[in-house]
Formats: structure tokens, C-alpha cells, sequence
């Protein structure tokens, strides 16, 4: 039984209940905002006279009869053909996660069980590398990617997204790699396995945790990546956030808003899943990567 001490006092149980709760409505009153008004019309959601609009949808009722309408869902995905970038947004995620990670699990171990003194300056030129902004690197490969009729194209972005990202999962994979003891690489060879056996069978089952918050980080960067794929896909091989970004239109194009806000919900909502999906894998991975083994 809990000691009396021990107890949290009834005022500050009741402070900090509401502050978890006013907390998590903040947090997710966006999404769900942006939820519900992808069920409206543009004259509704973005009402300037009545934001009461926005709620009970009066002129989404005088336009189709009811206050709730799946029109922006059915120009994105069914006029606009938004499927098509889910895919090429899921293509180029897989390839750059299973990249990032061959690489990023080999170079990390083997930095975390080198004691040359390069292996530092290796680190610290990749957190360089990572540190600069995106859209600087990208314009050193536009020349030769025209040049080599390479533009548009799924593969090349996948390039450019990994070398963009290997810094960031080096870096976090050889923090996980230097939590395990080396002792366990050494137990695995005195019964006989090899260097790259005793990486395979005893020491990535032990940071498997460690793995999948890494390609999740990976994986995320990649999805939500804008500057990198505006710039180097063409209009056919666009993936979902620049063509959110496109149903918003430009100065000179006229672009459709609501298709951009079922787009997002669209988009947003695979995240929740996932996250949902590997939480117990990345809190057991950010706490191994936390503390010290």
C-alpha cells in the first residue's frame, strides 16, 4: 500500500488532469478542424462574415442538399487522380527506408566497434551534411540530372532523399549501437560466429527497438519531404505533399482548396495509424537511445 506522502494531493491531480486535457485538444483541435472542414464547401470553410459557417455548413446544405459533402475527396482522389501520388509517395518511402537502414545499420556498427580516430570526424562531417538545409543541396543536382535526362523520375529523388537522410540515420543508429555492450560481439565469436554474423544474429535482434524508431524517423522525412521532390519530380511522378501543394494553385494557376484540405486529411491520416501501429517499438527505442547500456 501507498504511503500517505506518497499521494498526489487532490488540487494538483485535478491542475494537471485539465492541463492533459486542454493539452490534447490543442494539440489535435487542428486536425480535427481541417477534418471536419473537408466535409464542407470553400464559401463555408473559409467564411469571412459567419465562422459559424464552418459548423453548420449553410451553404454546403444550399449546394448539395446536405451539410456534409465528400466533393473535395471525390475531385482529389477520383478527378484529380490523388491515388497515383499516395503511390509514388509510398514508392519513394520504401526504397528510402530500406536504403537509409542497409546503410545506415552497417556504417553505425561499424563506427560504434572502430577506435580510429577518423571515425569522429566521419560523424561530425555527416552532421554537417545533415545540418545544411535541403535546398541547397539539391541545386548542385539539377545540371547533371538534366544534363543525363535523369529529371522527373522516381529513382533519382530516391538518391537524392538518402543521401540527404543517411547523415541523420547514421547518427542515431550508432547511438544504439554504441548502448550495446561490445562484450556480446565478443561472446558471439568465441562460439564461432563471424564479425558480420554475430551483427546479424546477436546484435540487431537486440536493437531491434532501436531499427524501427530510425526508419520511422526515416520514413517520416521522406513523406513529408516538399523541397526535395517539388524540385526534382515532374508533374506525372509527383508525390503527395507537392501535389497538395499544386490543388492550391499559384499566381498565375487557379488552384481548388478543398481538394488541398481532403488531400491533407488524406495524407494525415496514415501517420496516426502507423505512429499508433509501432508505439511500443519507439518508446523502447528512444529509451534505449536515451540511456546509457
Amino acid at each position: 500500500m501507498s504511503s500517505p506522502a506518497n499521494k498526489m494531493p487532490v488540487a494538483l491531480r485535478f491542475a494537471s488532469t485539465v492541463f492533459v486535457i486542454a493539452w490534447l485538444l490543442m494539440a489535435a483541435f487542428p486536425f480535427i478542424w481541417t477534418f471536419w472542414g473537408s466535409f464542407k464547401v470553400e464559401l463555408d470553410f473559409f467564411s469571412i462574415s459567419d465562422w459559424t459557417n464552418a459548423i453548420t455548413g449553410e451553404r454546403t446544405k444550399e449546394t448539395h442538399g446536405s451539410a456534409f459533402t465528400g466533393a473535395g475527396y471525390h475531385g482529389a482522389w477520383v478527378e484529380e487522380g490523388f491515388l497515383r501520388n499516395v503511390i509514388n509517395t509510398f514508392i519513394v518511402c520504401f526504397f528510402v527506408v530500406c536504403t537509409s537502414l542497409t546503410f545506415g545499420t552497417l556504417g553505425g556498427y561499424a563506427l560504434s566497434r572502430s577506435g580510429f580516430r577518423y571515425t569522429f570526424w566521419l560523424l561530425i562531417a555527416a552532421l554537417i551534411f545533415r545540418a545544411m538545409p535541403p535546398i541547397t543541396l539539391v541545386a548542385g543536382y539539377m545540371l547533371p540530372f538534366f544534363q543525363w535526362n535523369l529529371w522527373g523520375i522516381l529513382p533519382t529523388t530516391i538518391i537524392v532523399l538518402v543521401a540527404i537522410n543517411q547523415p541523420f540515420t547514421l547518427w542515431m543508429l550508432h547511438s544504439f549501437f554504441q548502448n550495446i555492450p561490445k562484450e556480446l560481439d565478443e561472446s558471439a565469436k568465441v562460439d564461432g560466429c563471424t564479425q558480420f554474423q554475430a551483427f546479424r544474429h546477436v546484435i540487431i535482434p537486440v536493437m531491434w527497438p532501436g531499427v524501427i524508431t530510425t526508419g520511422l524517423f526515416s520514413f517520416l522525412l521522406a513523406y513529408n519531404d516538399f523541397a526535395v521532390t517539388s524540385m526534382l519530380l515532374s508533374e506525372g511522378n509527383r508525390t503527395m505533399v507537392p501535389q497538395i501543394a499544386a490543388f492550391l494553385g499559384t499566381t498565375q494557376t487557379e488552384g481548388n482548396i478543398m481538394f488541398a484540405v481532403a488531400a491533407v486529411v488524406s495524407a494525415t491520416a496514415p501517420l496516426f495509424v502507423l505512429v499508433m501501429f509501432f508505439q511500443r517499438q519507439i518508446v523502447s527505442g528512444l529509451t534505449a537511445g536515451a540511456v546509457k547500456g
